[in-house]
């Protein structure tokens, strides 16, 4: 099953259009503060739907969950390749939300539920890491088709169209995993289930001390990676014009096809750091001593890098923030395997689904709060940008959230109790 795994991930990722997402929405003549609007859109949705489609999960089974994300993601692609209007965007999100919020939880309880039945759990973040590291070669590989999709069509919108093939594929996939893997389901395919599923989830993370943390660093680490990643990509358009000026191989190029070559260049790196990341997970683990001390040092590397993109911005150094962007995402493919086995270690694994589900739903919906308000704080930086100031402020703040965030989880860091141990306010489960 770890191929069929490995081979969902790699195929998840791939989105020709994600290194060109933020410059698809330019193209389509949107402001900065419409485009965090329109990522705010889609995580209010996904935050709505994120834990009931869990619940729905666990209940009704979770490859046909997994088969019904798939369709939803192929409307949502047809969408945006096809239609420009705002309004018609906003649909669009709608049924990549959809998508988002029947996947995400979901194919991670589905490995864990396998783990469990083969009597491999103490491998819990090797083999996550593992699957997650061909998700990461995916999206290097799917990087090089974009940007040569990009450089022969010069468009950005039409690549969402050639992602849904991948898709499809993943769909065929899906069917070849064994029944058993649908999960315990111990309520009954019912509406009343799927409300009791989500209730006993829903309390499990209100009243348990260590998933409250959880649910709070996940939010932090990874909401405020959502909401600033896409920046990367008109940096890069930025720094693109310029570079090209002193390499004549690209001087001749049209700008679509020299944006492309730079934004292919910097993703392949992210990537292929990011699966190389996600596979020495466990390492990291057993350098740091345990899961929270991996965590801790985590976020002060998450520091560092914010510290290292204010500079660069600051300093008119864009290459120092193209790199403080790369090294964000490597880390965050350390954090994630970790904070995830984090949670396995700590819920029920009847309600897996359900409460990865509700940790993804607070993750939407501190992005969907930050997004907006961060596109509309680059808009402002960029309006009153002076002309004798040399560096493009507009990505300042960028920079100064991650570092605010950042400095604020250090600081209120504490040791909780893990499953079954005694804490103060946690007492041991009988």
């Amino acid at each position: 099953m770890i191929f069929q795994f490995s081979l969902y991930g790699f195929l998840k990722n791939q989105r020709y259009f994600e290194p060109f997402l933020v410059l698809a929405f330019l193209e389509k003549g949107l402001s900065f503060t419409e485009i965090g609007l329109l990522i705010g859109f889609r995580e209010i949705c996904v935050n709505v739907l994120e834990v009931p489609t869990g619940a729905i999960a666990d209940v009704l089974g979770r490859r046909r969950s997994m088969i019904f994300s798939f369709l939803s993601y192929i409307a949502a692609f047809a969408l945006f390749g096809l239609l420009e209007p705002v309004w018609t965007l906003l649909i669009a999100m709608l049924f990549f939300s959809a998508g988002e919020a029947f996947r995400t939880g979901t194919h991670k309880a589905i490995i864990f539920d396998w783990l469990r039945q083969q009597g491999r759990e103490g491998e819990k973040t090797k083999v996550y890491g593992f699957t997650r590291s061909w998700s990461k070669l995916g999206s290097a590989v799917s990087v090089l088709l974009a940007a040569a999709l990009v450089f022969v069509t010069k468009s950005y919108s039409a690549i969402f169209l050639f992602s849904i093939v991948p898709y499809v594929g993943n769909i065929v996939n899906f069917l070849t995993y064994p029944s058993e893997l649908d999960g315990p389901k111990t309520e009954k395919a019912s509406l009343g289930g799927v409300v009791r599923t989500l209730w006993r989830g829903l309390a499990d993370s209100l009243r348990t001390r260590p998933l409250r943390r959880l649910l709070t660093e996940g939010a932090c680490f990874d909401g405020t990676f959502k909401a600033v990643q896409g920046y990367l990509q008109p940096v890069l358009e930025s720094y693109a014009k310029v570079a090209a000026l002193a390499l004549p191989l690209l001087a001749g190029l049209a700008d679509r096809q020299q944006i492309a070559v730079f934004v292919a260049a910097a993703y392949v790196v992210l990537h292929l750091l990011g699966s190389f990341a996600s596979r020495r997970a466990d390492a990291m683990l057993k350098w740091a001593g345990d899961q929270k001390a991996a965590a801790r040092r985590l976020w002060w590397f998450d520091l560092l890098i914010f510290a290292v993109l204010t500079a660069g911005v600051l300093l008119a150094r864009p290459v120092a923030a193209i790199a403080a962007f790369v090294a964000l995402s490597f880390i965050q493919n350390f954090w994630r395997p970790i904070l995830v086995s984090r949670f396995a270690d700590e819920a029920d694994s009847d309600r897996m689904a359900t409460t990865l589900s509700i940790e993804s739903q607070v993750r939407s919906l501190f992005a969907a709060v930050l997004a907006p308000l961060l596109g509309l704080a680059v808009d402002l930086a960029a309006r009153y940008q002076s002309a004798a100031w040399k560096a493009d402020l507009r990505f300042l703040p960028v920079g100064a959230v991650g570092l605010l965030i950042a400095a604020i989880m250090l600081a209120t860091g504490r040791a909780t109790p893990a499953k079954g141990e005694t804490g103060s306010n946690c007492p041991a489960k009988q």
